[in-house]
């Protein structure tokens, strides 16, 4: 029984590619051949005849993570050990309504292969006849990429006793994979029973857990794209938190990275980067196009440099990120005294930047490695009327694009009609239970921020020379390996020396969303520039690895190996059945024969060799 998810090459809606994922080899089949040596052996097996009533008896026995190249598989895999019970009795074909049931909770089941190596050969297996186990399989991967981790391999294989399986299918999040395996084997039980309360399975309210789940459990999508890029070249990688502190490649070799800050980002280039006021001098020092701007800590006093500066102005936190706390166009000094208290609301030190008001289009230019890698428009969260609805339904239907999620789990952010964006509007002469005209454009944001709901349009190839240039000198002024340069200017593809446009911001760890997965325009593929700076052509990103496994002297084994090793002249990490070794010092002591210990040894970044005892067990 062997799964394959079958779909074309596409962009999931939380934008993570699945045709990376496509070109790996699918899982090997027991039975040796063609699919259709497969259904021959199939065919063979005896045709059951209950002896007793169909009941919800399948459960798991035992369950087991996988967590790289395995007996079963080359990707990492859950098995779970799971014996049918009564079951055994009962393929698919003699559950009634059981497969009708199935695929209307889970129509896109229609999409899976399965031996038959088309779409649709799941269900063509559902009505032939097929096991419980075989299901669970299918369903818990099903459920995961309802979740929105792409996965697509899995295989069910009987375990000896009569009515026991290993089911076996790949995860790319670890919880998000063992709780799908769980809420499979209770939807196949619930299924078999629907009446009984014992066994009630609420599917909506599960998947909305499983969702949220992955969402919490998921890598951003900057962060993703590094990591899928990285996988593209056979780079490992190693998750070191619970959010995006990543390890790329092993030993000596590593590099790591924190969302778009990589093992090259300057810390200092990140502290500056962090304080506009002082971003904005060492810019206008080196003759780059900046607004006027002063630093205050009070209302009177950004009243006064607002005067100074002149109508209108931008408010801003002086150490604020994603747009947060953001003023722009204040024209009188009620609306200043106003700005400054949200401002500081928004400042983690309590200081409050006062700048001039550059008119113009927002557009961000992201530099790697002292080179321009893209440039996009960010077009600010908005609504276009259409005669028929509010202001608040236009924003749900905006919202019901599958492409938009909360914060940053999918290409798309969710619009909220929050007290900012009611005071945007109420400027705009306009409230949320409004019926706006047809065509009319209402703005929710005053910046383009992609976390704020806005979109973005790729202008990478349009932008002038002149402004590239900036960008990238700007970069380099600020010491950063990764930058994203905010221009606000009237068109990017003129001088903005010569259209009065102004670096507003750099920022450190900017996002590649706008970039990779543009609402209009071409997609940048800017995560390879991160890895080629990371692991230029011809740089390793592995270090050789002996394991030793067997019945004795496994132990001797790997320290004769190891000495050798280090006669030569190797930095040596080893591990065995005595503890874990590094260049000939005992760092830790004990039975370190398992996979935590070899990985101990992967992430230390003084070995360049790694010899490790496996025990027999795994």
């Amino acid at each position: 029984m062997r799964c394959r998810v079958a779909r074309p090459p596409q962009a999931n809606e939380n934008g993570r590619s699945r045709t990376a994922r496509q070109r790996r080899s699918p899982v090997a089949d027991t039975v040796a051949g063609t699919p259709s040596a497969t259904r021959a052996k199939r065919s063979k097996r005896a045709k059951p005849t209950p002896s007793t009533a169909a009941a919800p008896t399948l459960r798991i026995l035992e369950t087991r993570v996988l967590r790289g190249p395995n007996y079963w598989a080359r990707e990492p895999v859950i098995r779970l050990l799971v014996d049918l019970g009564v079951l055994e009795q009962y393929p698919s074909n003699l559950l009634p309504d059981f497969t009708e049931a199935l695929i209307a909770l889970l129509p896109t089941l229609e999409d899976h292969a399965c031996s038959l190596g088309r779409r649709g050969g799941f269900v063509t297996r559902l009505r032939e006849g097929t096991w419980a186990a075989h299901i669970a399989e299918h369903v818990a991967l099903e459920f995961q990429n309802l979740a929105g981790t792409d996965v697509r391999h899995g295989k069910t294989r009987a375990a000896g006793p009569v009515g026991q399986y290993n089911c076996i299918f790949e995860y790319r999040e670890e919880t998000v994979g063992l709780e799908a395996g769980r809420m499979a084997i209770a939807l196949v039980n619930h299924l078999v029973a629907p009446d009984d309360p014992a066994v009630f399975f609420d599917f909506a309210s599960e998947l909305e857990g499983l969702i949220r789940v992955a969402e919490r459990q998921a890598f951003g999508p900057s962060t993703q794209a590094l990591i899928d890029e990285a996988v593209s070249r056979d780079i490992p990688f190693f998750r070191l938190d619970r959010h995006s502190l990543v390890q790329f490649g092993h030993g000596v070799h590593q590099e790591r990275i924190r969302a778009t800050m990589t093992s090259q980002t300057s810390a200092i280039g990140v502290d500056v980067a962090s304080d506009k006021s002082l971003t904005n001098r060492l810019l206008d020092s080196a003759g780059l196009p900046v607004p006027r701007a002063d630093v205050v800590t009070s209302e009177d006093g950004a009243v006064d440099v607002a005067r100074r500066l002149g109508f209108p102005c931008v408010v801003k936190p002086l150490d604020g990120n994603h747009g947060r706390g953001v003023h722009l166009d204040l024209r009188s000094e009620d609306a200043v005294r106003a700005a400054f208290h949200g401002a500081l609301a928004q400042s983690r030190g309590g200081d409050v930047i006062v700048e001039s008001y550059v008119a113009g289009n927002d557009y961000r230019c992201l530099v790697i490695g002292g080179k321009m890698a893209a440039i996009a428009e960010r077009v600010p969260a908005s609504v276009t009327g259409d005669g028929e609805h509010t202001v608040r339904e236009l924003v749900d239907i905006a919202n019901s694009d599958p492409r938009r999620g909360i914060g940053h789990e999918k290409v798309l952010t969710r619009i909220r009609l929050d007290e900012a964006a009611e005071e945007l509007l109420s400027a705009q002469g306009f409230k949320p239970h409004d019926i706006p005209p047809d065509g009319t454009w209402l703005k929710l944001a005053l910046t383009g921020n992609m976390s704020t709901g806005g979109t973005s349009i790729d202008r990478t190839i349009e932008a002038h020379p002149d402004n590239v240039e900036i960008a990238e000198t700007a970069a380099r002024i600020v010491g950063l390996d990764v930058a994203g340069i905010d221009f606000i200017c009237p068109d990017i593809t003129s001088p903005v020396r010569e259209t009065g446009g102004a670096i507003v911001e750099v920022n450190a760890a900017p996002g590649f969303r706008m970039h990779t997965h543009p609402t209009e325009g071409e997609p940048q593929y800017v995560a390879r520039p991160v890895i080629d700076s990371l692991f230029p052509s011809g740089s390793s990103a592995r270090i050789p690895i002996i394991a030793v496994t067997g019945t004795n002297g496994k132990t001797t084994t790997v320290r004769m190996i190891a000495h050798i090793l280090k006669l030569m002249g190797r930095r040596v990490g080893m591990t065995s059945t005595d503890g874990i070794v590094v260049d000939g010092r005992l760092i830790k002591r004990g039975d370190m024969s398992g996979p935590k210990s070899a990985q101990m040894v992967l992430q230390n970044p003084t070995v360049d060799t790694a010899v490790f005892e496996v025990a027999r067990g795994g």
